[in-house]
């Protein structure tokens, strides 16, 4: 098992930053490759970004390339994704999740998740 805890979530106005964090625990986390996703209301949970097991490959959906960053640090285990010129509709709940896999996209290829963490960027 491996438990996946966010955090870094917060109210922010369009043009901030925010930095999220994913802490994990429990057997091997560290040889998982992490991802993130969020969700809103009424709509399916969507890829952000996702990171391989080592950090060396990262991988990111189209509308955030250029203003997010992932990053992990394993002697910490622990996953940020850090968020530029955020924009409303960043606005989500986002998720953490790792995969024994390669870097995937999509979340039914994810094993663990947490709790999540809400980001909301007003206008």
């Amino acid at each position: 098992q491996v438990q996946l805890v966010e955090s870094g979530g917060g109210l922010v106005q369009a043009g901030g930053s925010l930095r999220l964090s994913c802490a994990a625990s429990g057997r091997t986390a560290t040889n998982y490759a992490m991802g993130w996703f969020r969700e809103v209301p009424k709509k399916d949970r969507e890829f952000v970004a996702a990171i391989d097991w080592n950090g060396r490959n990262t991988h990111y959906e189209q509308s955030v390339k250029g203003r997010f960053t992932l990053s992990r640090d394993n002697a910490k285990n622990t996953v940020y994704l850090q968020m530029h010129s955020l924009v409303p509709m960043d606005t989500a709940v986002y998720y953490c999740g790792a995969t024994t896999s390669w870097i995937r996209t999509m979340p039914i290829e994810y094993d663990f998740w947490g709790q999540g963490t809400q980001v909301t960027v007003s206008a």
